[in-house]
């Protein structure tokens, strides 16, 4: 991804500044990044790009697997549970290869650009080939995702993931085998070849306490560690898991991580679903992330997390779209609200102002980019704007606050999206990738083929 060369400016009708929505905003951006803020400006002026609508920060997707979306339309149906969908998935990751996982990649994040997300964080574990054999570029697949998503114009953290057991005590089974590196020192290895660029960053992954034994958790953490890099993990999604881990090392999923070094603030625990009060205690007191996937949780029948409890002990809260059941980041945080009506049977837990913080601000600095997320001097320029005259968003024009982008708007209301000054939707059709629906369908075909 290149920035734009030269100050440009864009002319907001009105834009979220973080607390308040004020018209008439002028942007001027420079070399990719916003060099000057200024609020009422009525009229456009000369030259400028005109984005009617609601300009937001652009929103970050803090937890991807690309290739679920392969799935959609097909597990929707039918009775079953997680571990049953799971199987599923295995059969379509079996197919996978570097070059359909670029196709379909590309395309997948296209439609999260369509989205109004202009960073994703892809927890990635297809590093090898079926049966476990590397290839001739250890890194083919995760080279395969940073090129896509460079292609589709947005910016990726690649969270390369550990994953190297099926459970606790038990060797990966054969749909696996492609996952595990063999041990964690060999991960670390093949990580370390992986170069950041000017749209991607580079993070790691602990699967899940089952997938990495517990003696080489530490060594997944040190080398995120020593490079001040994201490191995030599947925690606590399944009660099995729970239950797996209390029997094999007698504490809890959180302890476990706890106790190998694994919590602090640039970690991000993904679900965070079924946790005791202790658990909450140590994930707030170590600053250590959540990120919560609502339309995924509800999807595999999962479970309602502690959200409120989670933010409450001092754990930011990020948002997900993990198997893409949905891309629609303003439905993450709309369906954390209303998750949690429902389990409460009480209204208002967050403002409309702090969702949309956690689809923006907080998930990007998850995703080890603390200066996106912001319309404000010195932050990335990265934005989208929501039409504000569609059958969902038409009503009053907003003047205090993201009511109606959260509670109103869906993906299908985005009209722009500029990510590092650069225009890659414009009047809702995607600049770099022609005909995404069409990109979509090729790509998942060649997978049910």
């Amino acid at each position: 991804m290149t920035p734009t060369q030269r100050t440009r400016t864009y002319w907001l009708e009105h834009a979220w500044l973080g607390t308040n929505v004020e018209p008439g905003v002028a942007l001027e951006v420079t070399d990719g990044r916003i060099t000057a803020v200024r609020t009422g400006v009525g009229t456009p002026p000369p030259g400028a790009e005109i984005l009617r609508g609601l300009t937001l920060p652009g929103l970050a997707n803090a937890h991807s697997h690309a290739f679920h979306r392969a799935l959609r339309g097909t597990v929707q149906v039918g009775s079953g549970t997680f571990w049953t969908w799971r199987e599923v998935m295995y059969s379509v990751a079996d197919r996978l290869t570097p070059d359909t996982y670029h196709q379909l990649a590309r395309a997948v994040y296209a439609e999260m650009a369509l989205a109004g997300i202009t960073a994703v964080g892809e927890f990635h574990y297809l590093h090898h080939a079926p049966g476990g054999t590397p290839y001739a570029d250890p890194n083919a697949m995760g080279e395969a995702l940073i090129e896509a998503a460079a292609e589709a114009g947005v910016r990726i953290t690649l969270l390369d993931t550990a994953y190297l057991s099926a459970g606790f005590g038990q060797p990966p089974d054969a749909h696996q085998l492609r996952f595990s590196d063999g041990d964690a020192d060999a991960w670390a290895a093949r990580c370390s070849l992986l170069k950041e660029r000017d749209h991607a960053r580079i993070g790691a992954a602990i699967h899940s306490v089952r997938a990495v034994p517990a003696g080489q958790l530490a060594t997944v953490a040190r080398w995120a560690e020593e490079r001040r890099a994201p490191l995030h993990v599947h925690l606590s999604e399944q009660t099995a898991e729970n239950d797996a881990c209390r029997a094999a090392h007698g504490r809890t999923p959180t302890q476990l991580l706890a106790e190998h070094g694994v919590l602090g603030p640039r970690t991000t625990g993904v679900h965070n679903t079924h946790l005791t009060d202790e658990d909450i205690a140590l994930l707030g007191r170590s600053a250590t992330g959540t990120c919560m996937c609502p339309t995924t949780e509800r999807d595999l029948a999962d479970g309602i997390g502690p959200a409120v409890a989670l933010q409450a002990a001092g754990s930011p809260l990020s948002l997900g779209s993990d198997s893409h059941a949905v891309i629609d980041l303003l439905e993450e945080a709309r369906a954390m609200e209303l998750n949690e009506r429902l389990r409460t049977r009480t209204r208002g837990h967050w403002t409309a102002a702090a969702l949309l913080r956690a689809a923006s601000a907080d998930g990007h600095a998850a995703l080890g980019n603390p200066d996106a997320g912001t319309l404000e001097t010195g932050a990335a320029a990265d934005f989208t704007t929501i039409a504000l005259d569609s059958v969902r968003t038409a009503g009053p024009v907003p003047r205090l606050g993201a009511e109606t982008a959260v509670f109103a708007a869906t993906a299908a209301d985005v009209r722009h999206t500029v990510v590092a000054g650069r225009h890659v939707v414009r009047d809702g059709a995607h600049t770099l990738v022609p005909d995404v629906p069409q990109a979509l369908a090729r790509a998942v075909a060649a997978l049910h083929a």
